[in-house]
């Protein structure tokens, strides 16, 4: 990968090294086990606060879970039984 065909995520990478040390990010889907992947803010935000994910990264937007309104541990739960493990 080179910074002149894949600037963005090149950038991305050394920033992430020189904060950390660590010179590898995993892109992985965005999902709990059973659900679709996220494919819209919408979705991702949802996800975002109904699981144990801490910060999301929409484009230019840094969002921290303890910023955000709470959301009640039954909705939580009724959120990851709709996916079941099995």
């Amino acid at each position: 990968m080179d910074e002149e065909r894949h600037g963005r995520y090149y950038r991305l990478i050394k920033k992430f090294k020189e904060q950390t040390g660590c010179p590898v990010i995993i892109n992985t889907s965005f999902n709990i086990r059973g659900e679709p992947i996220v494919n819209t803010p919408e979705n991702a935000y949802n996800c975002f606060m109904k699981t144990d994910i801490d910060i999301l990264v929409l484009e230019d937007n840094i969002i921290f879970k303890d910023g955000q309104k709470k959301i009640q541990d039954s909705e939580i739960q009724e959120y990851r039984n709709g996916f079941p493990l099995d």
